[in-house]
């Protein structure tokens, strides 16, 4: 028997990999020298796509679970990180795209069409996995998203659509956190009333303000109002239903409890990770957004109002979707119900023993990190 030892080439299938750049000017005699730089950072687009998906998919499988483990968080934070830095890459990919000029691209343009970004099979999976809702995709039967891909593609990216989404995921997992209430205790009564002395004393103080013009002290009392009307929303399972209901959130109450008790008391021990995870989920999306606005500012600089190679709008459809596909926009909400540590409600004892993973050889209510796993989200 003979052997040969691995090589990086072969490792790596080198040659089949630097074979699979075919620029179309080339094959018609008249090579457009900027269509290699196009067709390799579209490549390498896929090629981070398809990491991308990689680390999802690991991260799902974990929440997927009737228990997240609590081991498993650590993983599941370092892998949301490493999705978060390639799609830095991905910003800088587009500016290294930019190094084209639309005079360059028109060279070659013609010669792509029909074919599209918009037909990125792995991108459309990306957006479900995390948690676009199918019908902003699927609900129109004549949307460029469906006419845009063949219809084995459009299977593929259905079927990605079937499973529960990281979104939903996440939701499930907020809403088995247990520390939300405690026997002889209700955080949310503590909450409401330190809420309540804030309004307050912010009324108050708008109402004795000695130089705020009459105008001025109308409108901000205006926005003490609303203010007033957003938090109702935490604490009244109607008001929440309506405003899910009508688009404006879409996060259960539960879980809009759950992630707001982890951000406002994101210091206790126990919930370091699950902050990291909820604040890598809005970086996701916030880059998500920084690199769908990229894309669409490029095309505009390229092509400036031109209709797209697969027949979308091209720029004004691009730029629709930056605010429009925000996927975690509950999780950015969250903001506005925070209130200043020292104001914070003080958390029994018990409780912050419980959070930062206290153990007491002599008391029958010990705990360690190991009995919280048990009852983790």
């Amino acid at each position: 028997m003979t052997s040969r030892q691995m090589s990086y080439g072969d490792y790596l299938k080198i040659d089949g990999l630097l074979g699979q750049q075919s620029p179309k000017s080339v094959e018609l005699g008249a090579p457009a020298h900027d269509e290699m730089l196009f067709i390799i950072v579209h490549q390498a687009h896929e090629l981070w796509f398809k990491q991308i998906l990689h680390e999802l998919s690991s991260v799902m499988r974990m929440f997927s679970e009737s228990t997240v483990d609590e081991k498993n968080m650590g993983v599941c934070v370092a892998r949301l990180e490493r999705v978060t830095d390639i799609q830095k890459l991905l910003v800088d990919h587009i500016r290294v795209l930019e190094t084209m000029t639309p005079l360059d691209f028109l060279e070659f343009r013609d010669l792509l069409s029909p074919a599209s970004g918009f037909q990125s099979v792995q991108f459309r999976k990306i957006e479900l996995l995390l948690g676009l809702p199918g019908g902003e995709r699927f609900g129109c039967p004549t949307s460029p998203f469906v006419t845009a891909l063949s219809a084995s593609e459009v299977r593929d990216v259905r079927e990605s659509a079937k499973e529960p989404s990281l979104f939903d995921l996440v939701e499930r997992w907020l809403e088995r956190t247990p520390f939300l209430d405690v026997e002889g205790y209700s955080f949310w009564k503590s909450y409401r009333e330190a809420v309540k002395g804030r309004l307050e004393a912010d009324l108050q103080a708008i109402k004795t303000h000695p130089t705020l013009p009459e105008e001025n002290k109308l409108r901000q009392l205006q926005e003490i109002q609303n203010t007033e009307l957003s938090f109702e929303a935490l604490f009244n399972e109607d008001v929440h239903s309506k405003l899910v209901k009508e688009g404006h959130r879409r996060l259960s109450l539960r879980a809009t409890h759950a992630a707001l008790f982890i951000n406002l008391y994101r210091d206790q021990p126990i919930l370091h990770m699950p902050f990291r995870l909820l604040t890598l989920l809005v970086d996701i999306d916030e880059l998500l957004q920084t690199w769908r606005s990229q894309h669409a500012v490029m095309v505009h600089r390229m092509i400036g109002v031109k209709v797209g190679t697969g027949g979308s709008m091209g720029y004004p459809y691009l730029k629709s979707t930056v605010e429009r596909f925000k996927i975690f926009n509950d999780f950015f909400n969250l903001s506005t119900f925070l209130i200043p540590r020292s104001a914070l409600p003080e958390l029994p004892f018990e409780l912050k023993q419980r959070l930062a993973f206290a153990f007491h050889p002599n008391s029958q209510n010990a705990h360690s990190a190991e009995s919280w796993n048990q009852a983790s989200p």
